[in-house]
């Protein structure tokens, strides 16, 4: 520091030396347009993205038009009543509202400008009246003040929009046709985030792509791996391309908190909410629906926590997430969100209700759509005090057909599954006893694709066992449940098929007294890892449902996070910054073999990308199953290969710790030898270096250290 100051008391007293004028007003100078004298922005966004719109600060502002027009003695009467309706859904300022008046007749305009203390409230002041009726001759409408100078640009004459020539995009899905079918994860640990290859023949990570402060909060891929989401406060945006990762589309949504993708990534769904000027009102929610590939705003949804508060187990701010539920499985048709005594189905051709109208459900508390087809199940509890039943119904989209219903007595909570391909729905209903001091746990089997959707009920050996975790397994007919007490519950799986194919559910095996308490079924079933997360420190159970036998056990301390990789090959378990210490991530094998461990600081996300579905048929892939030895020969002598080379890099690494320990061993030789004569010296002459050519003697020496002298008086 004080060097720097020398060298600029230098240039000060050069320059007055010169006659220079050091007083310079550095915003007063102005570069040509483009010019950045060789000094590049270190922020991207800067350099490379268009000038961003500034806000002109009328945001607050809503003009109101087709008022009644009146003359000066009914003026406060109509301020008053424009008051009253504006009053109730924000903070109006105080001469927050101006009704201009004609200056010849006296009278009003027929029109107002309102002024509330924030951006939100004008933005529901204008949802909400646009369209107010207040009487046959006078329908309120609302704009926002700001919108009049995007109205004013616009052109008198109409011109035809600029064709660009068509320049091909690049193979968002390049990554799919790796030679060595890896797969990809995002990582982020304290300020990077990084997409990795999993190359697990070499037992190692191979770097993407690496950048510093890529969100702000979190991200998260499409459901079918083509892009990887990040989380700005100005936003959202999208990444992807062929070998790097550049953006692709910005959707424009201050404060936005989260983010959710329909299931065939055509839309994207955020989330923001904004505290309100009055402390006692609920937080305000926006909701936007932006078409992935144009980032046009398909439709949006404004209003209070309270009215996207109902459903759900997950959220912030005592919003539900997520608000919309996506069905019709990857074609992205519907989207419903649940409301009071309803549940309202949208379509996304237009992005309006079906039939103008929703779903109407007494008492609804929950819903789940199928995942490939366009079935609503939706659960509703008893009412009347036990008079009218709970019920679960499956209720057919677009027509609204109740497909099957089954009435539920003396339920207190349910639970819905789907299984992956929506063959089956597990309904888990607890139930009260008799005394109403107690409940039990039963499940409502619903065979989706059979005729008339037959219903089996399951109950546990002991039907008292708390259910622990649930789930099916993926593209099969198996469900695996944990169940009874900590810190040993067992594990029970059951086959919606028997040996006969009767239709009938069947046990197949429990797993008596486990430390376990979670189920990470493998993407192509068969497969189960069984864990023991937060108070179990990390069990690990490798388990073939197949041959129902325990492949592996083994523990990753304090794991946080269990995730399977798309193929069904490899498991990533994790320990993320919720513990200070251990954190990083382990792959392992699908039987459970330990092939890698990474630590990382302050560690976050770890995500496998997804991978689209196979255009492979059923046929072919039961095809490929019967002839596996055949095509296996290929990728049996690749790893043939990997294996020698990995077998050369360990014999040139012995190699070569060989030669540095012989190297070692030479160097001390040579030290040796150099000091033979000063040995031979200290032993009096006695070449030998050998221990064993000498005879050990002991003789003692005895030295003097010291003498002093003290005279003793003696009295008698």
């Amino acid at each position: 520091m004080a060097a720097e100051v020398m060298l600029m008391n230098e240039i000060e007293a050069t320059a007055a030396h010169m006659g220079i004028d050091m007083n310079i007003d550095f915003n007063s100078i102005q570069l040509p347009p483009g010019e950045d004298c060789g000094i590049v922005s270190d922020d991207e966004d800067v350099y490379h993205d268009e000038q961003l719109e500034f806000d002109s600060g009328f945001g607050n502002i809503i003009v109101v038009d087709n008022l009644p027009v009146v003359p000066r003695e009914k003026f406060e009467k109509l301020e008053g009543v424009i008051r009253k309706i504006y009053s109730q859904i924000g903070v109006i300022k105080e001469d927050g509202l101006c009704m201009p008046i004609d200056p010849e007749t006296k009278k009003t305009l027929g029109y107002c400008f309102i002024e509330y203390n924030t951006p939100q409230e004008a933005e529901l002041a204008k949802e909400k009246t646009n369209g107010y009726k207040l009487d046959r001759a006078h329908i309120f409408a609302v704009n926002m003040f700001d919108d009049f100078d995007k109205y004013m640009r616009v052109p008198d004459e109409w011109a035809p929009p600029e064709i660009k020539p068509y320049t091909p995009g690049e193979n968002l899905q390049k990554w799919l046709t790796d030679e060595k079918a890896r797969d990809q994860f995002v990582i982020r640990a304290g300020t990077d985030t990084e997409v990795l290859w999993n190359d697990a023949r070499q037992s190692k990570t191979e770097l993407v792509y690496k950048r510093t402060y890529w969100t702000e909060s979190f991200v998260q891929w499409s459901p079918l791996g083509t892009y990887l989401a990040t989380v700005h406060r100005q936003g959202a945006a999208v990444w992807g391309g062929a070998n790097t990762f550049n953006r692709l589309m910005r959707y424009a949504h201050p404060q936005v908190k989260l983010i959710d993708f329909s299931p065939g990534e055509k839309f994207l769904v955020t989330y923001s909410s904004h505290e309100p000027s009055n402390p006692r009102d609920a937080n305000r929610v926006v909701i936007n629906i932006f078409d992935v590939r144009t980032g046009k705003v398909m439709r949006d949804f404004k209003g209070s926590a309270d009215e996207f508060a109902i459903g759900g187990a997950g959220g912030i701010a005592g919003v539900s997430w997520p608000v919309f539920r996506w069905g019709g499985g990857k074609e992205d048709k519907y989207f419903a969100k649940l409301g009071k005594n309803m549940i309202s189905v949208y379509e996304t051709e237009t992005f309006s209700l079906i039939d103008k109208k929703s779903l109407k459900v007494e008492n609804v508390a929950d819903f789940s759509w199928s995942p490939t087809d366009s079935i609503l199940a939706l659960f509703a509890p008893e009412l009347g005090g036990g008079n009218q039943p709970a019920r679960v119904s499956l209720v057919q989209i677009p027509s609204k057909e109740e497909l099957r219903q089954k009435n539920l007595f003396s339920v207190s909570d349910c639970n819905m599954y789907w299984q992956s391909n929506g063959d089956y729905l597990a309904v888990k209903a607890d139930r009260y006893t008799k005394t109403k001091k107690s409940t039990y746990t039963g499940f409502e089997l619903f065979r989706i694709k059979e005729r008339d959707i037959p219903i089996e009920v399951l109950e546990l050996d002991n039907k008292n066992d708390k259910i622990i975790a649930f789930a099916w397994e993926p593209k099969g007919h198996r469900f695996a449940v944990i169940h009874g007490d900590n810190p040993r519950p067992d594990i029970s799986f059951y086959s919606m098929k028997t040996t006969h194919n009767m239709g009938r559910v069947s046990k197949l095996t429990t797993l008596k007294g486990k430390q376990e308490n979670a189920l990470f079924w493998s993407p192509g079933g068969r497969f189960i890892v069984l864990a023991g997360l937060k108070g179990f420190n990390g069990q690990l159970e490798f388990f073939n449902v197949d041959e129902l036998e325990t492949m592996a056990t083994s523990e990753h301390f304090m794991a946080t996070d269990i995730e399977w990789d798309p193929t069904g090959r490899y498991v990533a378990t994790s320990v993320t910054s919720v513990h200070e210490m251990e954190n990083g991530f382990n792959i392992w094998s699908f039987n459970g073999k330990l092939l890698y461990r990474i630590l990382k600081d302050h560690f976050f996300q770890f995500l496998w990308r997804p991978r689209p579905p196979s255009f492979l048929t059923a046929e072919k892939e039961e095809e490929i199953a019967r002839n596996l030895k055949k095509y296996s020969k290929k990728y049996e002598a690749e790893d043939q290969d990997v294996s020698m080379l990995l077998s050369e890099q360990d014999r040139e690494k012995r190699r070569m710790l060989k030669e540095e320990w012989d190297k070692w061993v030479s160097e001390w030789r040579r030290a040796h030898e150099e000091e033979k004569l000063e040995r031979q010296e200290l032993r009096d002459g006695e070449a030998s270096d050998e221990e064993e050519e000498y005879e050990a003697k002991e003789v003692e020496v005895e030295e003097l250290l010291d003498v002093s002298e003290e005279v003793l008086s003696f009295e008698e």
